[in-house]
């Protein structure tokens, strides 16, 4: 594996411990133990993963929210401090350049958590954009740690290490706390569809990662008792997708709007600008002509990314991310399809290998959420 590859603060415990690979330009973990027994612990309990290859900004300055309002789809304003959305960056025609969570940490004072392999680029559209606002941009990514506790018991293991009570943070809330006594920021988010927290060990740089590897080993230490595992890049993917959670790059990008992708509750046209609302509004005012759906397999087949999907002996788009479900048994995958035909229930073929393997339009999550999420019923 090439030496010019980046490496995150618990490089050393990832080398000794997992199955590494090359992800947006660093050396990740891809597994453990196994991606099913890593995903299942996440279902059923508890699992951390090393998220610390996303890209972190702080944005900071009298005119932040106003900045972040033009350069994101959400409504910023709505966000009070201590308190986090999910949102878009889009281009002038509306096209997703990536998609994030933005966390209020004070009236003037915003966190940033991008996808890592727009780190650069994300960072430039904001410097770009910033300009003819009073703010700074700051690029903090190297001096954060960043780690995912994610699963049904992840408050019972973190509390166990923390100094404040995290059950007063509700999901998409945030807020500071010591763990392991050292200064941290959680967040009640995830890429699971669990419940669970995200991490951050402030101002622990890359080059003196004792705080880092501190934290992390805290927690797998506070986890033994719930049967916590490291989770490396397989499991994180078969999550988000059994979640029906996008990756950026594979089912959405600058070709494809919010609107196309069902992420149209980010999308705030009642705001008085932001990049790609005209696009967006015309798009919303004519109606989308194809959908983001998921399949669901009706057989043994896996689908792959790419593979097409068929309805009637005709083409109607192709798979954008599929895999094998650790929790349901079976290949799922997420395509983009006519809104004719982007109907809950509806039979298509997804040609796998040659072959033509009958699936079913789901909706997602694709699991049932009364046993599994976190809006399961405890």
């Amino acid at each position: 594996m090439s030496t010019t590859l980046k490496r995150t603060h618990l490089y050393e415990f990832h080398r000794q411990t997992a199955k590494m690979t090359e992800f947006a330009g660093f050396e990740m973990p891809i597994w453990y133990k196994g991606i099913i027994p890593e995903h299942m612990a996440v279902r059923n309990s508890v699992g951390i993963f090393d998220i610390t290859h996303m890209g972190r900004t702080l944005i900071t300055g009298a005119e932040s929210e106003a900045f972040l309002n033009y350069v994101t789809t959400n409504d910023v304003a709505a966000l009070t401090p201590l308190s986090a959305h999910y949102s878009n960056m889009c281009n002038e025609q509306g096209g997703i350049k990536d998609d994030f969570v933005l966390s209020r940490l004070e009236k003037e004072k915003f966190l940033i958590v991008y996808n890592a392999a727009n780190r650069a680029e994300d960072y430039e559209w904001l410097v770009e954009n910033s300009k003819r606002f009073n703010v700074r941009v700051e690029d903090v990514s190297d001096n954060i740690a960043m780690f995912a506790v994610q699963g049904p018991n992840a408050q019972k293991t973190l509390q166990k290490i923390a100094d404040s009570d995290l059950s007063k943070i509700e999901r998409f809330k945030c807020g500071w706390t010591k763990l392991a006594g050292l200064e941290g920021f959680v967040s009640r988010t995830g890429y699971t569809g669990e419940d669970g927290f995200e991490v951050f060990v402030w101002n622990t740089p890359l080059a003196n990662p004792v705080d880092a590897v501190k934290v992390w080993n805290a927690i797998l230490e506070a986890g033994k008792e719930f049967g916590i595992e490291p989770c490396g890049l397989g499991a994180r993917d078969t999550l988000r997708l059994e979640a029906g959670m996008c990756l950026y790059g594979n089912d959405i990008d600058e070709t494809t709007t919010p609107l196309e992708a069902g992420l149209g509750f980010v999308v705030k046209l009642k705001k008085e600008v932001f990049i790609g609302k005209e696009a967006l509004t015309k798009q919303k005012t004519e109606g989308i002509k194809r959908k983001r759906i998921g399949l669901m397999m009706l057989g043994k087949d896996i689908p792959r990314p790419q593979h097409e999907v068929w309805k009637n002996g005709e083409k109607i788009g192709n798979v954008t991310s599929g895999t094998f479900s650790p929790l349901l048994e079976r290949g799922i995958a997420m395509a983009y399809a006519p809104v004719e035909h982007a109907v809950e229930g509806n039979k298509v073929e997804v040609k796998v290998r040659d072959k033509f393997a009958e699936a079913q339009v789901v909706k997602f999550p694709f699991y049932d959420t009364t046993k599994y999420g976190y809006a399961r019923q405890k």
